[in-house]
């Protein structure tokens, strides 16, 4: 017994990840917690998204289910698993049913090497960018086997649709992606990195994010991964492979209840997957604003006052609005859970002021900032540009995205190894065309 604590408590000193330490408690510890935070960040997406749309077209969304519809999400959970789940008579069983596995299971994989904070993460790969760009690769392959496997017209045309989409995306993201591995090789020894933790700590090192990198190069570059994020996770104004205006639902058409869910759980949680690789690469990743030029411990202690005022912020919003609740008895239960939820929240934010907890958790705060930033604007998106038409779609991942990341790519290798251009390159051809010319012997 003793042997078992000395083995769980022998990390809480380590400054490494647990899959690097070798902890396989730890390890475990900290894939539940992304699992069971994931699961909450895709439950407070979706009455998120319902509530910022409905306000963005002047209506008020959902109202009836909890206090401003906030027990709406658990409401339409219960219904997914309660509803009949139905097989078409000429699908393939083994693959109707792999195919939201496989979808699920390449959304989540993908945070094995998402670094929350530079212990923060459920282990650091030395090559986690190729990791993370291999198993998200793997989505369009359960859409692929949705669409096949149901032996039906629009779910087959939803996912020709989307593996079109995401093979013609991803080359652009790829390219943008080595473009910001190419600027983690200005330091001492002049090489880059491929780890996830090592990206965020060279944007430390340099004391620039690589948005600002080589300006405009690192904005182009994560101009084009923004884009081609949205593109990969099939959200409007590129959701051509589930139009309902077109194939009633697109590839999951012919599913339903649970089987339904765990698609709609993966595209969530795939949108957190590429927001939160958009955050390491070009963002910064944990690092809170300016940390270098806004350096030294009053700046670090101002900051240190951001996670707990957030909290109360919301709380206020909460009280703000319990105070607006109409005053008919039928409102009563709604308003004591809305002043409840405040109060949870207000609690919260009290307990982020103690020090030792606000210095665990400042890193994963500003990196969960950052994320929500990018599923504002998935949302945004959404309720702003109208939808695309296929051959538009093509067009701009083959003749827009792809030639610019070539080119930022290009001129990224070029500016980085300048040096070596100019010594290597330029001055001996210049040497060698005077000697040619007998102006030099």
């Amino acid at each position: 017994m003793h042997e078992i604590i000395q083995y769980i408590s022998a990390y809480l000193t380590s400054d490494k990840t647990p899959g690097a330490a070798g902890n396989m408690f730890w390890a475990f510890v900290y894939i539940m917690l992304v699992f069971l935070g994931l699961s909450v960040a895709v439950i407070a997406m979706n009455w998120l998204e319902r509530k910022i749309l409905a306000h963005m077209q002047v209506r008020l969304g959902p109202m009836r289910v909890g206090p401003h519809g906030l027990l709406q999400p658990i409401a339409d959970a219960i219904k997914l698993l309660l509803k009949e789940d139905i097989m078409p008579a000429e699908a393939d069983g083994f693959v109707f049913w792999m195919a939201p596995l496989i979808v699920v299971l390449a959304a989540f994989t993908v945070f094995v090497v998402v670094p929350f904070g530079p212990q923060h993460a459920i282990t650091d790969m030395n090559i986690g960018i190729l990791f993370m760009l291999g198993v998200s690769s793997l989505s369009v392959l359960g859409i692929v086997m949705a669409g096949w496997a149901s032996n039906s017209h629009y779910p087959l045309i939803g996912a020709l649709r989307s593996s079109a989409q995401m093979v013609s995306y991803e080359v652009a993201m790829g390219l943008a992606v080595v473009s910001a591995i190419l600027m983690s090789s200005l330091n001492a020894e002049g090489t880059g990195t491929l780890s996830m933790i090592g990206i965020v700590q060279a944007q430390q090192a340099q004391g620039e994010w690589f948005i600002f990198k080589f300006f405009p190069l690192g904005l182009v570059a994560f101009f084009i991964f923004a884009v081609a994020m949205v593109a990969e996770t099939n959200r409007a104004p590129f959701d051509l492979a589930e139009a309902e205006s077109e194939l009633t639902a697109g590839f999951h058409t012919e599913y339903s209840g649970f089987r339904w869910s765990l698609f709609f759980l993966a595209e969530y949680s795939a949108m957190i997957a590429v927001s939160s690789i958009a955050v390491t690469l070009w963002l910064g990743g944990w690092l809170r604003p300016f940390p270098n030029w806004l350096s030294g411990s009053p700046w670090d202690k101002i900051f240190s006052f951001f996670p707990g005022v957030t909290f109360l912020f919301f709380a206020a919003i909460c009280f703000f609005n319990t105070i607006r609740m109409p005053k008919h008895p039928l409102f009563r239960v709604q308003t004591i859970g809305l002043a409840g939820f405040g109060v949870v929240l207000g609690l919260i934010g009290l307990l982020l002021f103690v020090p030792a907890v606000s210095f665990r958790v400042q890193d994963i705060f500003w990196f969960s900032a950052k994320v929500a930033g990018f599923m504002y604007l998935y949302i945004w998106y959404r309720g702003t540009f109208p939808r695309y038409r296929f051959d538009q779609l093509m067009k701009m991942g083959w003749k827009v995205l792809l030639p610019l990341s070539l080119g930022v790519l290009i001129a990224t290798a070029s500016w980085v190894m300048r040096s070596e251009i100019w010594h290597q390159i330029i001055v001996p051809l210049w040497q060698a065309l005077l000697t040619l010319l007998g102006l030099r012997h």
